[in-house]
């Protein structure tokens, strides 16, 4: 019988190891840019979800008015964004980007120094072709150069760099030059590299940008956002401070799914350490759907200092869990049901990579609730939705 005891506790031993090593595991040799930008996730805003190409300088100001009035600021939210088709479709007489006068009548420099005023940083849009995607506006392919200098001539803070209209040349090659020009300028400029994993970018991204996107767009819809995360979730070895995974902007409060998928949306998010970039119009966002980006024990999670994406632990039967090492020794899990009917999801205080320990702690960051377990971790997850817990043990 000893021996049986014995050859158990080897054997539990063994587990809780192999479990912790799976958790904590090292990031792949993938050096960040060293120069000290983006060391926890983008937040901000992107106006391409709600407006597409429809954008102008009002929606830009009155959003950096709204992340001071309603508390997004203080809840982390920096940058805000435009997207695509702010430029006039030629450029100048010496060769600069213009923007569109109808549109953006005050100019960018004046736009960005708006936004700067309100204690927040301004991003911008091109792509890496000829043409950007939308083709109303020239592209910075053999442009890099005075394009990245008009950025920063500016005051850009961000650039989304996208993929479309290339001629077929090398992604790296491109990608490569804008960050090249982009360091010439001297300005600290957040790269985010919008190549659509095309080129499984997390292999190289890291020491080209800051971010990459790993997927192609996202869709206000519960399929879009489910392909999404079976793409992006398997990458978590290649995230680190400095060097994300990027599953693309949030969807949450543009109406395609319910305040259930949306909570799930954002608890996913933050859980694979991904940028929190606001994609609906804070003009016309419902009060449910702006409490959710406003959760800061939520974004708390997605910003932790460590800088670790959560590792999937588990998916059998679309029961997902998902374990977070966090910076203070905690873990947070999220226990994920994918299906359509409510499924009970478990996993234990060990698996996820704690200390054995009398009791451990459960702070269930959407209720702001906490309760104990000697070990086990289970809920009754509703379809689409998931429980997200910080878990630490006693003592």
């Amino acid at each position: 019988m000893n021996d049986v005891r014995a050859r158990r506790k080897f054997s539990r031993s063994v587990v809780f190891a192999a479990a912790f090593a799976l958790v904590t595991a090292a990031t792949p040799a993938a050096n960040a840019l060293p120069d000290g930008l983006a060391l926890t996730p983008p937040m901000g805003f992107n106006n391409w979800n709600t407006t597409g190409c429809a954008v102008d300088e009002r929606i830009i100001r009155d959003t950096a008015d709204l992340f001071v009035r309603d508390g997004l600021k203080e809840a982390g939210y920096s940058q805000v964004n435009v997207d695509d088709c702010w430029a006039e479709q030629q450029r100048g007489p010496d060769g600069r980007l213009r923007p569109n006068r109808k549109r953006f009548p005050g100019g960018i420099k004046a736009l960005a120094d708006y936004v700067h005023g309100k204690g927040l940083k301004f991003g911008i849009y091109t792509s890496a072709g000829t043409v950007t995607c939308a083709k109303t506006m020239p592209g910075a392919l053999d442009h890099e150069d005075v394009d990245a200098q008009t950025f920063a001539d500016w005051g850009v803070d961000y650039l989304k760099y996208d993929n479309c209209n290339n001629q077929g040349r090398p992604a790296r090659e491109r990608y490569e030059k804008m960050r090249d020009a982009l360091k010439k300028t001297s300005r600290p400029i957040v790269f985010s590299i919008c190549e659509w994993g095309q080129n499984k970018p997390w292999e190289w991204g890291a020491r080209t940008g800051h971010l990459w996107r790993t997927t192609g767009d996202i869709k206000d819809n519960w399929a879009k956002l489910l392909d999404i995360v079976k793409k992006n979730a398997p990458l978590d070895a290649y995230a680190g401070p400095g060097h994300w995974n990027d599953p693309d902007m949030l969807e949450v409060g543009n109406g395609g799914m319910t305040s259930t998928e949306y909570r799930t949306h954002f608890g996913l998010w933050a859980m694979m350490a991904a940028p929190l970039l606001i994609g609906a119009d804070l003009r016309k966002i419902s009060p449910e759907h702006l409490d959710i980006l406003r959760n800061r024990e939520v974004i708390a999670i997605d910003q932790d200092a460590k800088g670790v994406q959560a590792k999937v632990l588990s998916k059998a039967d679309g029961r997902w869990v998902f374990a977070k090492p966090l910076a203070n020794g905690e873990v947070a899990v999220a226990l994920f049901n994918e299906g359509g009917a409510k499924a009970r999801i478990s996993t234990s205080a060990e698996a996820i990579g704690l200390p054995r320990a009398a009791g451990y702690r459960l702070r269930d960051v959407w209720q702001h609730q906490d309760s104990r377990t000697t070990g086990p971790i289970s809920a009754v997850v509703p379809p689409h939705g998931h429980v997200l817990y910080r878990v630490h043990a006693d003592g």
